[in-house]
């Protein structure tokens, strides 16, 4: 199965579970902003939890199936069209060739998830198919997708009927806002701040 890009005005890379062991080296983990639309969009297509998918952020992309697929779909802040019709993040779908895949940004949230049956197929780099854009390795050639980039996936390990057209209750779905409450656990760096600008920091 493979995808080509026909259009983007995003950022929208590779990113598998992350490149886990390299910090001490001054490379980051890189992999997904939000890990558990990430993890989900595997689960949908049976998809172990760390395959290499495609994260889509900050603007439109368009792609044709190249041949018959099963995707699936999550994250905030899309709208995805695949052919003639509109559809709902959080589920999984069947995509015949030759069909467009689109995802139009809307407002509020900011990244989405398109995971393929088997698996985005990249070289690893250090382990892991993660892109680190500043690094310039990783994912598709170490950088975002663009318009005629082919992406290819191993052969479906699972029949199609059995995991399309599932979805993600919505109960489990992570309650996406603009305003989030974050927890904060000070760290060892607490002294390095006056109490007035950690005062700042939790407050504003």
């Amino acid at each position: 199965m493979s995808l080509e890009v026909l259009d983007v005005s995003g950022l929208v890379t590779i990113q598998d579970s992350g490149r886990i062991g390299w910090r001490r080296f001054g490379v980051p983990a890189s992999g997904p902003m939000d890990s558990f639309a990430f993890q989900a969009a595997n689960m949908l297509v049976s998809n172990s939890n760390d395959e290499a998918v495609i994260e889509i952020g900050l603007g439109d992309i368009t792609f044709r199936a190249l041949q018959d697929c099963v995707i699936s779909v999550t994250g905030t802040g899309y709208q995805l069209s695949v052919y003639l019709w509109d559809f709902p993040l959080w589920s999984s779908y069947y995509v015949r060739r030759g069909w467009s895949i689109r995802f139009n940004k809307q407002d509020g949230g900011m990244w989405a998830y398109l995971a393929v049956s088997g698996g985005v197929q990249v070289q690893p780099q250090l382990g892991s198919r993660a892109t680190y854009l500043r690094g310039h390795f990783g994912g598709f050639n170490g950088r975002q997708l663009q318009a005629g980039d082919v992406i290819t996936k191993d052969n479906i390990s699972h029949a199609a009927a059995q995991i399309s057209a599932r979805t993600i209750a919505p109960k489990a779905i992570p309650v996406y806002t603009q305003n989030p409450v974050l927890d904060v656990i000070m760290g060892p760096q607490t002294n390095y701040f006056t109490d007035e600008s950690l005062k700042t920091f939790l407050s504003s």
